[in-house]
């Protein structure tokens, strides 16, 4: 009988330490409609942005880190104070054409781009960027881990299987710092769309 209740007192010491290191859902978007709460876009265009079938997809427009339009911005958190992980799905709906045609997420502090984690064309093929791995598929979810000393960028093929690291950099938290959803060097006379799902920030305490 003791034998019983110290492995009971024992699994339920380990679901208890199992729930305390769940991460904290600080925000998620599902696209669900319209746009979550905190979204603000820099430079944007109307036209070439939607919510469709629970998906937010924007129109790649011509451009660059320093012009890309429709960027869509939202405060992080404070990454001093804990790791925070940002997610999203991102869906090429025509095969990317351009040279570095790229959709993705960016960091920005006081409104400049800093660093950005994408997937990106590159030569003639896909890569999921900075790391320059080769990804042959539309779809891959991206996941950018940020805490005080600097960032670390997973992704997925296909939104299935374990998440593999493509790169990792250092980068002092401090500013005011934001998340982006963005695409540019798209095609001046074709409409490539990209898709974001699924978009999540989750918070891990110190």
């Amino acid at each position: 009988m003791k034998r019983l209740i110290l492995a009971a007192v024992a699994v339920s010491l380990v679901n208890t330490l199992l729930l305390a290191a769940e991460p904290q859902v600080v925000f998620e978007d599902k696209f669900e409609g319209k746009l979550g709460e905190g979204w603000n876009w820099l430079r944007e265009n109307p036209k070439t942005w939607r919510i469709r079938d629970g998906a937010l997809e924007i129109r790649l427009e011509p451009g660059d880190a320093g012009t890309v339009k429709n960027a869509l911005l939202r405060s992080a958190p404070d990454r001093g104070k804990g790791t925070c992980v940002f997610d999203v799905t991102v869906t090429s709906l025509t095969p990317p054409s351009v040279q570095y045609e790229q959709a993705g997420m960016t960091w920005y502090r006081d409104g400049k781009p800093l660093f950005k984690f994408v997937k990106e064309r590159i030569d003639g093929k896909t890569y999921v960027f900075p790391g320059k791995v080769p990804v042959d598929c539309k779809t891959v979810q991206l996941r950018l881990i940020v805490d005080a000393a600097g960032w670390t960028a997973q992704f997925r093929p296909n939104a299935k299987g374990e998440f593999q690291t493509a790169a990792k950099g250092k980068q002092p938290a401090g500013g005011i710092e934001q998340i982006s959803l963005q695409g540019y060097h798209g095609p001046p006379t074709a409409a490539h769309w990209i898709r974001f799902d699924d978009f999540r920030v989750l918070k891990l305490d110190k």
